[in-house]
Parts: structure tokens; C-alpha cells; sequence
């Protein structure tokens, strides 16, 4: 689930200044639940531009995060929905219920500064806590990506940086002709950690001709693609380098051939000799906007 808007740190908290745009595969539960925490989310950044007493902002809710983890990388392809598992502990005054039907609370990744990130993402539904202490819980949740609805630009490939969120509504509704928002706690806390947001790799490879005489030229092609998230396809990897490994017939260890650079396509092309039986295959290490990836092993019978 995407936001794609500025924000500015409140109190410590990251915050809004536009609503939550929900993917369009959630479900109005999900969208509901992610719009009335903008809304409050929104009034905190708008609070913090006036007067420290401002009376129309949710109170500063005391609590804090830590312990927050995330994939390494979260790959993702052209049109598979992705959620990547998130865990953190949420630290808690006694007086915050966070079993309250709307209490709630999630994590989120965002790309860029906290300030002004480019992007974020969210989860479809709010964490779920359990408690480990009167004052400590242990949350999980999910951020969720759905890049067959451009939620991803292909600028968007690297480091995104960590953060969470919990709201106590306390019987407020937002969507109630009266909303009393100072009756509302919200806080929001970045820099939690970071992950790697890559773009899905493929690798092929055809060694040819097949049989072959041994002593011959054998011609091993390839490519190497990426998911192109703007365009929803999968595009060449230019100028990579990738080694060509080969494997004995009957061993089942690759030893590396050579290495080469992919074209201004993506394609790869070498050539070798035949000396024996066994399987030839590309495998490409990764960069920090890419995963690594590996082809299978296209067999050779050298006669």
C-alpha cells in the first residue's frame, strides 16, 4: 500500500500532509482503517505549523518502538503482490489500552528522508501486539506492495528507511459528525531500520550446438532482465557483470569459466571449448537495487 506525499517530523513523530491512498486490491476495512489514521496523522503536521497548544491535534500518545525488524531486501516483480513480514516491540504508559478495539498501530517503510521521503508503503491491515508485559508488547504486521498498481517507479530501487505508528482513537470517529481529535493520541517514530527495495531479476542461458564435437566451439548466450515497475515488463540489465560457470556431468559443483558484461541489452554472449560433458549456466551476484540471480544449467553432450 502506497503514500506518495511530504511529510515533516512532529514531536518526534513522522507525519502526513496528505490521506493514505490505499491500493486498489485492498479491502474497505483495510482502506477505512488507513485513511482515519492519515486523518489524524494530517492534523498532528498541521498542528505543529501553529502554536504548541494548538487545539485541534491528537495528543502526543505515550509510547515508543524498538527491536524493529525487516527482510533484508523485499524483491518485486511487475504484477505479484509482495508482503514482507515486519516485527518491533511497542513500549507502552500504563494508561495507553492497546487492546482497545481501536487502538492501533503499523509499521511502514518510507524512501528518502523522513522529512520529505519520495514514497512510502504500509501494510493492508494494522499490526497485531501481544503482550508481554503491562507495559511491552510484541507486534507483527506486514508492509504490503502491489507494484501491478504503480506503486513503485523504477527510481525507486534501493535503501528505504524504517518507521511505526499507533493511534489510541479512544470512541472517536473520524467520519462522525463530531470528531473530537484532541481526544485522539497518536505517535509516529522513524529511522527504525532499513531494507532494500530491488527490482526482480531473471537470467537465462542456451549453450549450443548440442551434441558437440569435443574441441569444438560451443557458444553459450544468455540474458539478463529486471523488473521495469513503470512499464510493468521486464527489461535488460546493461553492462553487468556475470560469470559463466560450468558443472561435470555427474559433479555437483560449478566452477567459474569467465566473466562477462551483459550488452546494451541485457544479452550475453561467449564461447568456449568443448572438453567435456556437463552444464553451463550464467549466475549474476546482485547490486543493491537488483537481487542476484542464477540460471539452470543447460547440459552439453560433447561426443
Amino acid at each position: 500500500m502506497r503514500i506518495r506525499a511530504t511529510v515533516a517530523a512532529v514531536s518526534g513523530a513522522l507525519a502526513l500532509s496528505a490521506l493514505a491512498v490505499p491500493a486498489a486490491q485492498a479491502d474497505d476495512t483495510a482502506a477505512s482503517y488507513r485513511a482515519d489514521v492519515a486523518k489524524v496523522r494530517q492534523a498532528a503536521l498541521a498542528a505543529s505549523d501553529r502554536a504548541p497548544a494548538a487545539e485541534d491535534k491528537p495528543y502526543a500518545l505515550n509510547v515508543s518502538f524498538s527491536n524493529f525488524k525487516i527482510a533484508k531486501a523485499v524483491k518485486v516483480g511487475t504484477t505479484n503482490h509482495v508482503a514482507t513480514t515486519v516485527t518491533y516491540t511497542l513500549t507502552h504508559g500504563a494508561d495507553v489500552k492497546i487492546n482497545a478495539a481501536d487502538f492501533v498501530t503499523d509499521p511502514l517503510i518510507y524512501r528518502g528522508s523522513a522529512t520529505a521521503p519520495d514514497n512510502m508503503l504500509y501494510g493492508n491491515k494494522p499490526a497485531k501486539c501481544t503482550a508481554t508485559s503491562a507495559t511491552t508488547a510484541n507486534c507483527k504486521g506486514t508492509i504490503d506492495v502491489y507494484p501491478g498498481s504503480h506503486e513503485l517507479i523504477n527510481t525507486d530501487a534501493g535503501t528505504w528507511r524504517a518507521a511505526a505508528e499507533a493511534t489510541a482513537f479512544n470512541g472517536q470517529d473520524p467520519d462522525a459528525e463530531v470528531f473530537d481529535i484532541t481526544k485522539v493520541g497518536y505517535k509516529g517514530q522513524s529511522g527504525l531500520g532499513t531494507t532494500l527495495m530491488q527490482r526482480f531479476s531473471k537470467l537465462t542461458v542456451n549453450a549450443s550446438p548440442e551434441p558437440v564435437k569435443k574441441g569444438k566451439t560451443i557458444t553459450v548466450t544468455g540474458k539478463l532482465s529486471r523488473a521495469n515497475w513503470e512499464r510493468g515488463t521486464y527489461n535488460g540489465y546493461v553492462q553487468q557483470p556475470v560469470k559463466l560457470q560450468f558443472r561435470k556431468k555427474n559433479s555437483n559443483t560449478y566452477t567459474t569459466v569467465k566473466t562477462i558484461k551483459t550488452n546494451a541489452t541485457g544479452d550475453l554472449k561467449t564461447t568456449v571449448k568443448a572438453t567435456q560433458d556437463g552444464y553451463f549456466r550464467y549466475t549474476f551476484a546482485g547490486t543493491t537495487t537488483t537481487p542476484a540471480a542464477t540460471a539452470a544449467g543447460d547440459f552439453v553432450d560433447v561426443q
